[in-house]
């Protein structure tokens, strides 16, 4: 399965701009023989929470319409992050569209970045599950930026939904973007399972971020990799062949110790 991951800069609030941009990348992913393409977080309105709190919409109108039609003419899988508004909340999303343009799910982001000057908190309500989806041959969890910083997270998608691959829709920012390559390479080494990350450039609000949109394979190799400023497509071909034979090389999750990780009282040494 080829997949694509679009690095592209967002128009804080021009949903029609960003959307012009989402359909050409897509174009071009089809072009390529992708039948997949991941976009960043919160692509339609960009990334300032004042923004959102305006122009978020619901799935029956706005940004999702437009998503589908571009799945459905193309014949192309979509994963995007957007703005979702369900009543008197707000989440930030992923929604997955098949090619035939069907919104076969959706994940909420869980873990919101509370510092100052962001403050998620405020503007969004927090996911409560986890989602997984079929992608090909292979078993894709979804996730969201800062979630990336929750290990817990992904050792469950991987133990207990038994997922091999890693979606990720990201505005990470710049001054970070040294943390952001070690835990994709991290998240990808410790399950054994590929990463597909779609991070934002460009700047929204003062904030800068930093690219680096990739495709990492089961043993932690990049296997492609965008640059921190520029718009692209970041592409590779996945094998569910591959992924077994890493793990066959190496039985990690037959090795594992669960009954040591939930113990509740730990052997202490004094000094």
């Amino acid at each position: 399965m080829k997949i694509a991951a679009a690095q592209m800069a967002c128009a804080a609030g021009d949903v029609s701009a960003n959307l012009s941009k989402i359909r050409a990348l897509a174009g071009q992913a089809k072009e390529r023989g992708a039948e997949w393409i991941v976009f960043p977080e919160m692509c339609d309105t960009g990334y300032v929470m004042s923004v959102i709190r305006e122009r978020a919409a619901n799935w029956s109108e706005g940004a999702v319409l437009e998503l589908r039609a571009v799945a459905r003419e193309l014949a192309l899988g979509i994963i995007c992050g957007v703005s979702e508004r369900e009543g008197e909340c707000i989440f930030n999303t992923q929604v997955v569209i098949d090619a035939s343009g069907e919104i076969i799910g959706k994940y909420r982001k869980t873990h919101l970045f509370a510092p100052a000057p962001v403050e998620e908190h405020k503007c969004f309500a927090a996911g409560a599950e986890l989602v997984v989806t079929r992608m090909g041959d292979l078993r894709a969890g979804l996730s969201i930026c800062y979630d990336l910083r929750f290990p817990e997270l992904y050792r469950a998608l991987a133990i207990d939904c038994g997922v091999n691959l890693f979606v990720i829709s990201a505005a990470w920012p710049s001054a970070r973007c040294e943390h952001l390559c070690t835990l994709i390479a991290a998240r990808a080494i410790e399950n054994q399972s590929y990463v597909v990350l779609a991070n934002r450039v460009g700047t929204d609000n003062g904030a800068r971020f930093c690219g680096n949109s990739a495709v990492i394979s089961p043993s932690g190799e990049i296997l492609a990799i965008g640059s921190r400023d520029g718009e692209e497509l970041v592409e590779a071909k996945l094998s569910a062949r591959a992924l077994a034979s890493v793990r066959e090389r190496m039985a990690v999750f037959d090795h594992r110790r669960p009954e040591l990780y939930t113990s509740k009282s730990p052997q202490l040494i004094s000094p």
